[in-house]
């Protein structure tokens, strides 16, 4: 098949054109199945280790009385566990030989969820969660690579909480740096305590509305009372909280009352434009009529908000988000985004709950052979051909971040930056 067919656009959906790809929807459909480690071979069965808890137990107690929004303070030992998990990871990523050396790869502890975002088809409640044993073996064979930080992701990784306590402890005392992404519906007080008792880096809040919405569950007004107990737990712990917002079709003035309370409780926002599948994938029920997908008679709309957004960034506002890749948001609505050097299956990789791996989100359910944890099979020339088209659909701050790095000049001039403001901001923005 030619990498360079472009993507079909299904005339029978009116409400909005489609991004599914063909080169991507061929590897997709691959009858060479991915392979979970072990197979032929049986292996001993691992076990994560109970935790410990509480490891700090100044931290815990009551946190009422104190403001959402603090003076927050970078100790000696937080930036040290920046630097060796980000920049030391980096540069050996640089140096070493070969075509695959991760700095960052993603956990899938579940692929089930507690909610429904008519988005999203990241998840399927017919897919058993990851085994200890296959993330134990996940954790040992990324510490003997050049990553250092661990996503732990879903679905919705809460659905197991004290499985998800028993990743991050583990992972954490191996020196990893973790965040989790989560709509926060099943957090409470005890596993937000139990987490960051653990180590954990980051909470990653995806926050769409701020009352729900048809197809958009994930509202503030849901979490406020657990999700302030967070935001004011981050000044003890010394971990960050970010907002992942998904601008959709129908919740724009949800994403600017979102943009100003993440502002008053200083934290940070990261923007996504909602995206449809690249490929069917059969668990996922709202393809067509689809009222969160964007459609060409919103772009006025959605250019709007995003030069609002822009002009927040400008005033101050932190933000994930260059705004650069905020400009870029009108050009991928329009199918005009140029590519931007993706580097998944090279210095980014997925590990599915079975234990076998891909190089990103929107290929987790596609059939082809990545190989498993400890095996990794990424072909570049495949990727590369697979990129030339999947780039234009796919929207990923992660990704783009990760490729931003891989130009010297560029990074140097961050570093600088950083260093300049005593690497005390919060999650901000490459370029």
């Amino acid at each position: 098949m030619d990498p360079q067919a472009g993507h079909e656009r299904p005339t029978e959906n009116p409400v909005a054109p489609l991004r599914l790809d063909a080169w991507v929807s061929e590897l997709a459909q691959s009858r060479k199945a991915a392979k979970a480690p072990g197979a032929g071979v049986p292996l001993a069965p691992l076990t994560l280790p109970d935790p410990v808890f509480p490891r700090q137990p100044q931290f815990l107690g009551p946190v009422d009385d104190e403001p959402v929004a603090q003076q927050r303070r970078w100790t000696a030992s937080l930036l040290h566990r920046k630097v060796r998990s980000w920049l030391y990871p980096y540069v050996k990523s640089r140096v070493l030989p070969g075509d695959c050396h991760p700095i960052l790869a993603y956990l899938f502890t579940d692929w089930k969820c507690n909610v429904d975002c008519h988005y999203c088809p990241s998840w399927d409640n017919h897919v058993p969660g990851m085994t200890d044993d296959v993330a134990r073996r996940s954790i040992d064979w990324l510490a003997s690579t050049t990553c250092r930080v661990i996503g732990v992701m879903g679905g919705e990784p809460l659905v197991r909480a004290r499985f998800v306590h028993r990743v991050v402890d583990y992972a954490s005392q191996r020196g990893f740096w973790c965040y989790l992404g989560t709509n926060a519906r099943l957090l409470t007080r005890e596993v937000a305590d139990r987490l960051a008792d653990a180590g954990i880096a980051v909470f990653n809040v995806a926050l769409d509305v701020v009352d729900p919405k048809p197809g958009l569950p994930k509202a503030l007004s849901t979490i406020r009372p657990t999700l302030e107990y967070l935001l004011k737990k981050q000044y003890r712990y010394g971990y960050m909280v970010f907002f992942n917002i998904c601008i959709c079709r129908n919740n724009h003035e949800d994403v600017r009352q979102l943009t100003e309370y993440a502002h008053q409780c200083a934290i940070a926002t990261d923007y996504h434009i909602c995206e449809s599948p690249m490929y069917s994938q059969p668990h996922f029920n709202h393809l067509h009529d689809n009222g969160t997908f964007i459609t060409p008679d919103d772009w006025p709309r959605v250019d709007d908000l995003v030069d609002w957004i822009i002009e927040k960034q400008r005033a101050g506002y932190s933000m994930v988000n260059s705004i650069r890749r905020l400009q870029d948001m009108k050009d991928f609505m329009r199918g005009k985004v140029d590519e931007w050097n993706c580097r998944a299956g090279q210095n980014v990789v997925i590990i599915r709950t079975d234990g076998t791996l891909a190089p990103c989100f929107p290929l987790y359910a596609a059939g082809r052979d990545w190989g498993s944890i400890g095996n990794p099979q990424f072909d570049r020339g495949e990727l590369e051909r697979m990129k030339v088209t999947c780039q234009r659909h796919c929207f990923s701050t992660l990704q783009h971040n990760v490729g931003f790095c891989y130009n010297d000049a560029r990074i140097v001039r961050w570093i600088a930056r950083q260093v300049a403001r005593g690497f005390r901001a919060n999650a901000g923005a490459f370029g």
